[in-house]
């Protein structure tokens, strides 16, 4: 969290015993991780913990840079050959490989070079090799298709005269390898490597060790964080590694206040700390925003976004992939996977129509009160959506969340900056919660008086009367929940043949000594 780096034991994050058993039943297998989970770290870990017991040669090799050549074998093979060879060099001091890739190239030809230098360097010496490596899934088609089939040519002369062990390593597992050849077949990595026994997934951190990693933190400096914090930070992290590191910088660097480590850390500016993160767009949450363009990731998550049941079924493989990725979680109910990635995907969907949305100045929704005049703002949504909706919708990949997508970012648009939108939405809920947040004084900003505000949407699938009804109720609940002083449920009515003077209105309901109002749309 600050210029040293705090850390969880990387053993401890792996599974260990079952790894070593698979090491000494001779198999070969795949650990894979979302990425900035922490998996190179355990990789480097794992090697030093087994060249330590003395037992086998273990090497760990990024082979990252054999991406971009693509289908060319031979510059492919160049470079995972070279990578090899080089980090025998430098973690084992093992200079042989080197000479002996230079020696073999003329005799065993770019496809098989890579299976004769690991054979010959296993005969080499009596201890076994167990070869990791890292970003296979990086490769594409005729190179991961060489590499693979390599590794399958030599693992019958294993321990011998090849590795004992060879860990796949990368985002995704092996069955979720596309891998497009020069003449233009699919070849999947199951089929391509079909030795794998067995695929192993490293997680986030517990809650318990994602508590401690801040720990460490109060521990080092003095610096005492408020413990109400915690819950939060496992809300929005669920322990995704590099959100809890970068939450921690965030708020104990990035904070100039907070630098001063006798200030303590507060839930208020933690909050602040997670909405300048959000925005900054960081690099992390840029990679997982460029996932959502994948068709496969698309039907899961535009499920999640519009709230109801898929219309259609999608396979297991699909959602098993997007998981693997860590966008969603399958238990207890299918869901994005944290509450800060349920406030990137929207807003990153829908980030080009919020900077060109053409919309009225803020002030103009601010009272004299500076309370936002919720009514006049939902009712110029209503009038851009009459206007625009159909031009606007047509630009989005996630058509069938469109219109809740398209009020967020007219809503992120007016608040950005001066409130806080925070979103609840998953499959089977039939709606879209956004529960928005407005400083009243802006000297004191969240530690003063605050505007809380319920907004649902909801697209209209069952009768109106029902769906209101229903939504009635919803609405309220939300609002209790989140102890809102102001309630709004707005119906998008979607129904081609209604024409739009029936389909825009509002009116003021009552229920149980409540009142919320409703707008269609």
């Amino acid at each position: 969290m600050q210029e040293m780096h705090y850390m969880i034991n990387p053993l401890d994050r792996i599974d260990l015993s079952t790894i070593e058993s698979l090491i000494a039943e001779w198999r070969y297998f795949v650990l894979h991780a979302p990425r900035q989970t922490g998996k190179t770290t355990s990789l480097l870990a794992l090697m030093q913990y087994l060249n330590e017991q003395g037992k086998y040669r273990a090497l760990y090799v990024n082979i990252e840079g054999a991406q971009a050549a693509r289908g060319d074998v031979g510059r492919g093979m160049t470079a995972i050959t070279s990578a090899l060879a080089d980090a025998a060099a430098y973690y084992l001091r093992d200079e042989r490989l080197r000479l002996w890739r230079t020696e073999m190239l003329p005799i065993t030809g770019y496809e098989d070079l890579l299976r004769s230098l690991l054979a010959r360097w296993s005969e080499a010496d009596p201890r076994p090799v167990v070869l990791m490596l890292d970003e296979v899934d990086a490769l594409v088609g005729d190179t991961l298709i060489s590499l693979l089939r390599q590794i399958r040519a030599g693992y019958a002369q294993r321990p011998v005269a090849f590795p004992q062990t060879v860990i796949l390593c990368g985002v995704r597992d092996v069955r979720d390898y596309r891998i497009h050849t020069s003449h233009n077949e699919i070849i999947t990595g199951g089929s391509a490597f079909n030795i794998k026994a067995k695929s192993l997934r490293l997680g986030n951190f517990s809650q318990e060790e994602t508590e401690a990693l801040w720990r460490q933190h109060e521990t080092d400096t003095g610096q005492k964080i408020d413990p109400a914090i915690y819950p939060e930070l496992w809300e929005d992290t669920a322990g995704q590694p590099w959100l809890v590191n970068a939450l921690g910088y965030e708020v104990a660097s990035e904070d100039r206040e907070l630098r001063n480590r006798t200030q303590p850390i507060t839930l208020e500016r933690y909050k602040a700390a997670r909405e300048r993160l959000i925005q900054s767009r960081a690099t992390h949450l840029d990679q997982l925003t460029d996932k959502l363009r994948e068709e496969r990731v698309r039907r899961v998550v535009s499920a999640l976004l519009d709230g109801e049941s898929m219309m259609a079924p999608i396979a297991t493989d699909d959602l098993q992939y997007v998981e693997d990725m860590g966008l969603i979680k399958s238990r207890p109910k299918l869901a994005i996977t944290n509450r800060i990635y349920q406030e990137i995907i929207p807003r990153e969907l829908t980030w080009t129509t919020q900077v060109t949305l053409n919309t009225h100045d803020q002030p103009w929704y601010v009272r004299e009160d500076r309370r936002l005049d919720m009514p006049k703002l939902i009712a110029a949504f209503q009038q851009f959506f009459r206007e625009h909706s159909e031009a606007w919708l047509e630009r989005f990949e996630y058509k069938e969340a469109g219109p809740h997508l398209l009020m967020q970012a007219f809503l992120q648009r007016i608040v950005n900056g001066g409130g806080r939108i925070n979103r609840e939405y998953g499959l089977g809920r039939g709606r879209t919660d956004l529960f928005l947040e407005w400083p009243l004084d802006e000297t004191q900003g969240y530690n003063g008086p605050v505007q809380r505000v319920v907004i649902e949407l909801k697209l209209l699938r069952k009768a109106p009367e029902t769906t209101l009804s229903q939504g009635i109720v919803q609405t309220l609940e939300y609002a209790d929940r989140c102890g809102a002083d102001e309630a709004h449920l707005i119906l998008f009515d979607r129904r081609p043949k209604i024409s739009w003077n029936k389909r825009i209105w509002h009116k003021k309901v009552c229920h149980e000594d409540r009142t919320v109002f409703a707008w269609g749309a």
